[in-house]
């Protein structure tokens, strides 16, 4: 069974078709520019060359075409046709209180996405706009909608509700749904299998630290608590996004500033976080670094405040749980950054944490990184939500 997976972002498409039967990706690619000048579709099948292809994309149902045409081109295409393909996977930030299961996509699916569009107004469009364009292309097909918040809605009441008035979530649906939770979900799986823990009770603390970047907690890979919350801009230090803030905050600065909250929440989203904190200089993280060694204090903060921060959401979790087993470093800096990883573990001595340093010298490979006698595992588990995703439309359509 072939099972076609879509991440569809505000401005791109990330897809991948994986054989189920051995869960190899046959062809995957990447749809750049969408509704801007210079979109380019960038395709990459199994055992061929790559192919490029830039033509202008002016929305997704156009992008998702292109898309299969290069699958089933005669050069670089994977399949004959779309009769191969059994099913389509689709990540979907939001379901609001509505959906907490993957599910098959239909009518009233579909009204969900689009009512959650206020919660989650830069992908909830998107997403609803690949899947009706695989409606389009394959009609027929089913299309399953994975929910990036399902991970998060396992957590008790007493971690998801915010003190403020009952009414504001009886009327709005005001709570911490916590984000990235497929790879949460993933990665969380992959350490209780790889470690040999005890899938039932194993507490397990996964990092996920990129651009974006979150933690959460979960005992028998069903979440306790996470650090994302009502929107992706809780919690963690991001390369753009600030994390935990006061939030008197927002009115100190619309205040001063002569902003209104929508222009504050804009600075707090795209223009804080490790690039508001160097003042401009990236909010990719290997810039920083660069800026750091070579003596940039404003970099050198960032970083510290970045590790402190993540230290912080373990060490929060960790009493949360009572204990925990095992510790999981993920995504873009999770996966690459060695210096990273141990500058978290350097806080976690209380816990018996220890770090072997040539285990640790490893990017992007699933591995123990701690050492024979640390009294927690710490491993490397790349994510790979694509795949996941593809499970969860396969436990559902087969």
């Amino acid at each position: 069974m072939k099972i076609l997976v879509f991440n569809c972002g505000s401005s791109s498409l990330k897809y991948q078709l994986i054989d189920m039967e051995n869960e190899n990706v046959i062809a995957k690619g990447l749809c750049e520019r969408i509704g801007i000048d210079g979109s380019k579709l960038t395709h990459q099948p199994e055992g061929k060359d790559k192919f490029v292809l830039e033509q202008p994309m002016p929305n997704h149902t156009v992008a998702i075409s292109l898309v299969m045409e290069a699958l089933q081109d005669a050069d670089h295409g994977v399949i004959t046709n779309t009769d191969e393909i059994s099913a389509i996977g689709h990540r979907v930030l939001h379901g609001g209180m509505v959906y907490s299961d993957s599910v098959v996509v239909n009518d009233d699916v579909k009204r969900v996405i689009r009512e959650c569009f206020d919660l989650g107004p830069l992908h909830n469009p998107a997403n609803l706009m690949g899947i009706e364009a695989c409606e389009e292309a394959m009609p027929g097909k089913p299309n399953v909608a994975v929910w990036d918040t399902a991970f998060g809605m396992a957590m008790p009441e007493k971690a998801y509700m915010y003190a403020i008035p009952h009414e504001y979530f009886e009327k709005y649906s005001i709570r911490r749904y916590g984000f990235h939770g497929t790879s949460h979900m993933f990665v969380s799986g992959e350490a209780i299998k790889f470690g040999g823990l005890d899938p039932e009770n194993a507490k397990v603390i996964v990092c996920h630290l990129g651009n974006g970047a979150s933690v959460s907690a979960s005992i028998g890979g069903k979440c306790v608590d996470t650090s994302m919350g009502l929107t992706p801009l809780e919690g963690l230090i991001m390369g753009t996004r600030s994390g935990d803030v006061d939030p008197a905050v927002v009115q100190f600065i619309a205040n001063k500033e002569n902003m209104d909250v929508n222009e504050v929440l804009n600075v707090l989203n795209k223009k804080s976080g490790v690039l508001g904190m160097t003042n401009g200089i990236s909010s990719d993280f290997r810039d920083i670094e660069n800026a750091a060694k070579e003596g940039n204090h404003l970099a050198e903060v960032a970083l510290d405040a970045f590790v402190y921060r993540v230290a912080k959401y373990v060490g929060a979790y960790t009493a949360a749980m009572n204990g925990v087993d095992a510790i999981a470093f993920t995504a873009g800096v999770g996966e690459n950054d060695k210096a990273t990883r141990k500058k978290v573990c350097e806080y976690l001595g209380y816990l018996g944490v220890k770090i072997d340093d040539a285990a640790n010298d490893v990017r992007g490979k699933r591995t123990v990184i701690s050492a024979p006698d640390s009294k927690v595992k710490v491993m490397l588990i790349p994510t790979n939500e694509e795949l996941a995703i593809a499970r969860e439309t396969l436990r559902l359509v087969k």
